[in-house]
């Protein structure tokens, strides 16, 4: 269809040029109690807000005439070179987003040169993803309290093939995370009529959902089958760790033998001591800010654990990354580098893997941009020295 010189392209059709239009182009197509389950936060939802809103709170400097050609995104985090500074992030219950799930996001990574965590709570198996991933690849632990469980998933990891273990350590129990209780999407799953109907208001949704049917924690499902949703989503909960301590990481860090990041870290002392037990990486998350309500953005954070274990162990940060833009000022802030939740998971909603695939490619041509336009040729060369605090801008303006 024509109007005068311009095409009408079809919605379907319609360029996705930011994370944000991903973001809208999920909302649409997600069951609300699903939309809930990835874009909500604890209580009031500040710290997510908080999280996205931090990274705008630096203004880069911009250089000119500096001769760039290209620009290098390589970089090195615990041994891995990646291509691109952007992992994506270890997400439960994938699978009820897109039915490719897990797989999605390993083949996506794969073609960046990047890496996929693999969460516990994955809606694909250990041995399904280590067959499907690029060898090495990073699986992401609960720490349970039955250290049986917890050292059998640590060996199924190794002998599926993965290189690196990353620790969550924030959720010795969960946070209240208003939009899932309400729909149902929490530790006691449950569906009412008027929850259903949510659902059969995305029929799209429901016909990938009944050909896939990923809804499990494929991890936790009991010894020949894979289980329904409520029962190993409950068996993951009754399992939580709450008296969670360094003795245990320790432990499992001896368990596991090889490289180990541990993720969920915000206070500079948290991190020393995670480095004294001999982790190689620290990642600083709040969870996306689903575990505590007011706790500290992740831009904040960062600096205090650069400052304190920068130079002696790789960090790594997640938590509002939605844009090339906030990768650069994650970069030049001293992370080596950053780790996409939601992003990724509006990608699988709007396309599956190559809706993934599309959002790293989103991020890369951002990031490259932007550092082309600093006059910067490699991301290693990104330094606070490249920063501005918008608040410092804007008190000399108004002085």
């Amino acid at each position: 269809m024509q109007i005068g010189p311009f095409a009408v392209v079809p919605r379907s059709r319609e360029a996705r040029l930011n994370v944000d239009d991903f973001r809208a182009a999920a909302r649409r197509r997600l069951p609300r109690p699903v939309w809930a389950y990835i874009e909500n936060g604890a209580d009031d939802g500040r710290t997510t807000a908080a999280n996205a809103d931090a990274w705008g709170r630096w203004l880069v400097r911009q250089r000119v005439l500096a001769g760039v050609h290209d620009v290098d995104t390589a970089t090195t985090v615990v041994g891995d070179d990646l291509a691109l500074p952007v992992l994506l992030g270890p997400v439960g219950l994938a699978g009820a987003v897109g039915g490719a799930g897990d797989l999605a996001a390993a083949e996506a990574a794969a073609r960046y040169s990047t890496r996929a965590i693999v969460s516990t709570g994955s809606t694909h198996t250990l041995e399904e993803v280590g067959a499907a991933a690029t060898p090495g690849a990073w699986f992401q632990l609960y720490p349970w309290g039955d250290r049986r469980l917890t050292g059998s998933l640590i060996d199924r990891a190794r002998a599926a093939g993965f290189g690196t273990l990353v620790v969550t350590v924030d959720v010795p129990v969960v946070g209240n995370r208003l939009g899932e209780r309400r729909y149902g999407m929490n530790s006691q799953p449950w569906l009412s009529p008027g929850v259903a109907l949510r659902y059969a208001g995305r029929p799209r949704w429901l016909l990938g959902a009944a050909r896939h049917r990923r809804f499990s924690l494929a991890n936790l499902a009991e010894p020949g089958g894979r289980g329904g949703i409520a029962e190993s989503v409950r068996r993951h909960a009754i399992a939580m760790r709450p008296d969670l301590s360094w003795d245990d990481l320790a432990w499992m860090r001896r368990r596991w033998g090889g490289r180990v990041l541990v993720k969920g870290v915000l206070d500079a002392d948290d991190a020393a001591r995670a480095v004294d037990v001999g982790v190689d990486g620290v990642i600083v998350s709040n969870h996306g800010g689903r575990q505590l309500a007011g706790t500290l953005p992740t831009a904040r954070a960062l600096i205090d654990v650069v400052d304190r274990v920068g130079t002696e162990t790789d960090v790594v940060v997640d938590g509002g990354i939605r844009s090339g833009h906030d990768v650069a000022v994650a970069l030049a802030l001293g992370a080596r580098a950053v780790l996409i939740g939601r992003p990724w998971l509006y990608g699988l909603a709007v396309a599956g893997t190559d809706g993934v695939a599309e959002v790293l490619g989103v991020l890369d041509a951002e990031l490259r941009r932007t550092a082309h336009l600093m006059g910067v040729r490699s991301v290693r060369e990104l330094s606070r020295e490249h920063l501005v605090c918008a608040a410092e801008v804007a008190a000399e303006l108004v002085w």
